[in-house]
């Protein structure tokens, strides 16, 4: 019997947002200073009276607009280097290393930007499909080449990418609203399965 195993990444297979603590990393001086700019907008956020992309690219752009991709990798290889295992849940932690890599396909499914995420992807072995930074000539241009991967485009996302898998069932795994669209899609959605 062949799985689909889909996870979110951000709460569910770890126990700290990402992408504040990338950013901090990455420039704790800058990060302080812009975090503070951003305190009103992210309240309206939370308020539901922003749009939650626009905010986010702006805010990732704040910090990391006009930086080489080679210095990004670099620092998101340094990031995983310093974080794995630490913020990963030790329930997903062992739940990973135990899949049948013969008989499953595995895809890391969020809304952070790949910069930081994919080197957690690859430790983990799975297919990635996230939020993707938009580089003109090596150098991020603050905006993303593509729609957030949040929601419904989750799911969009997941249908292109298992176009002509062939699967007996498709479990995902999510923590948050932004999941909901994922979970139902598939036979199984398991929510906050390894809190």
């Amino acid at each position: 019997m062949k799985k689909l195993y889909l996870f979110d990444f951000d709460g569910t297979l770890t126990t700290k947002d990402t992408m504040f603590l990338f950013l901090k990393f990455y420039n704790k001086g800058k990060f302080r200073v812009q975090f503070i700019k951003y305190i009103p907008l992210f309240v309206l956020l939370k308020l539901g009276l922003l749009n939650n992309t626009k905010v986010k690219q702006s805010f990732i752009a704040s910090i990391l607009k006009g930086e080489k991709k080679s210095r990004l990798e670099e620092t998101a290889d340094a990031f995983f280097r310093t974080y794995y295992p630490k913020i990963i849940r030790p329930a997903a932690l062992e739940f990973i290393k135990k899949i049948d890599r013969g008989h499953t396909y595995c895809f890391l499914v969020t809304a952070s930007l790949d910069i930081w995420v994919r080197p957690f992807a690859e430790e983990f072995g799975m297919n990635l499909l996230s939020t993707e930074a938009l580089y003109k000539d090596d150098i991020f241009t603050g905006r993303f080449a593509t729609k957030n991967c949040n929601g419904e485009e989750k799911v969009r996302r997941i249908n292109k990418a298992v176009e002509g898998l062939r699967y007996d069932k498709s479990i995902a795994f999510g923590d948050t609203k932004g999941d909901k669209s994922m979970l139902n899609w598939a036979n199984e959605g398991l929510f906050q399965f390894f809190h």
